[in-house]
């Protein structure tokens, strides 16, 4: 039961001091005798739970004090130690400082026991539904951005090649119907992403992980022929090095998902003018883990921008068409294979992201 701490307020030392006897094997006890330093312990230490004041303190009484913390510190359950039966002081501690239960002075130690057990249940039910709720609002809030974008990035290429097709018939010149397929080939380029895109964002939301021992040099066979027409068309030098000497098990499907999303935006956010335009995937396993690092030196990435790339449909940069949501699959991912990523980069110097994903 070690795992609950406790902010015991009390003005009398004694009382601290057989408050913290009674109960130190249970639970982890931080006694104070003013509001001050109560206030000072929860500042620094956001693991409490439960807070239990006395009502008569000097300078404010417990009610008072439960008001005003009330905003700050709206955790920890709160629980009043009062020697009197004045219904008015029920009251008040209700209405104002959301006391969760009262305990009489002088109380019988069973009883404490019982009532911050029952309160720690209350702050562990209540905990998990305010994160219940944050992740409702998310949810809400990207169910919103994603009918945005249906509407908007599904249907433009469509309107597009729509409207080509209709121009296209009506032209008789074979280079005024060839510039037409051209414009077609676009926007069905850009409505291939877009689904390709759907596909990785429901393949992260699955249910349970696909694990399977994985031989990344395999992977890194299948990235060179994957890119071998992008680096010769845009004049890129990939280079690859994997060091594998243990096994390592996770789901492939989604490592790939983070590799390959990395690896697009390597290559779209190339500089035109670079001549020496490069890439580099490098792979360690070690110790449980492996180490994915993904360097080019394309146009980078602003400091401003560090934290934003990574929501959904952000886009900070338009020199290629994309939906935002490449980081935001690879970071979503992430989370489910319980790994991190770090990015260091530059405007106009290359960007380097590092991945850091555990072996299952």
């Amino acid at each position: 039961m070690k795992n609950i701490d406790i902010l015991y307020i009390d003005d009398e030392e004694n009382n601290i001091n057989s408050f913290k006897a009674n109960l130190r094997l249970l639970y982890n006890i931080h006694g104070v005798t003013n509001t001050r330093d109560a206030e000072i312990i929860l500042k620094n230490n956001p693991a409490i739970k439960i807070i239990v004041c006395d009502y008569k303190m000097p300078g404010e009484s417990g009610v008072d004090f439960f008001r005003r913390i009330k905003s700050s510190y709206p955790q920890p359950i709160r629980i009043l130690l009062t020697a009197y039966a004045d219904m008015s002081i029920v009251i008040a501690a209700i209405n104002e400082g959301n006391i969760f239960k009262f305990i009489r002075k002088p109380y019988v130690i069973e009883e404490v026991i019982s009532t911050i057990e029952e309160a720690n249940q209350f702050y562990s039910a209540t905990s998990m539904l305010e994160r219940r709720n944050a992740q409702l609002q998310q949810a809400y809030h990207e169910l919103d951005k994603f009918a945005y974008s249906i509407s908007h990035d599904l249907r433009d290429p469509l309107a597009s090649v729509l409207s080509a097709i209709s121009y296209a018939m009506e032209l008789q010149r074979v280079e005024e119907i060839s510039e037409m397929l051209l414009l077609m080939q676009k926007s069905i380029s850009i409505l291939d992403q877009y689904i390709e895109n759907l596909r990785d964002y429901y393949l992260v939301r699955r249910g349970e992980l696909n694990l399977r021992d994985i031989d990344f040099r395999r992977v890194a066979q299948d990235i060179r022929a994957f890119y071998q027409i992008a680096t010769e068309q845009h004049h890129i030098n990939l280079d690859i090095e994997v060091h594998q000497h243990t096994s390592f098990k996770n789901d492939l499907s989604l490592i790939e998902l983070i590799v390959y999303n990395l690896l697009n935006n390597a290559f779209k956010y190339y500089k035109k003018e670079e001549l020496n335009k490069q890439v580099w995937l490098d792979i360690q396993v070690a110790k449980g883990f492996v180490k994915i690092k993904i360097k080019d030196n394309g146009i980078g990435i602003p400091q401003s921008d560090h934290q934003e790339i990574f929501k959904l449909f952000y886009r900070a940069n338009a020199q290629a068409p994309g939906m935002g949501f490449g980081l935001y699959n690879i970071k979503s991912a992430l989370l489910k294979l319980n790994g991190s990523i770090e990015v260091d980069s530059q405007l106009g110097l290359g960007t380097t992201f590092t991945v850091k994903i555990p072996s299952k």
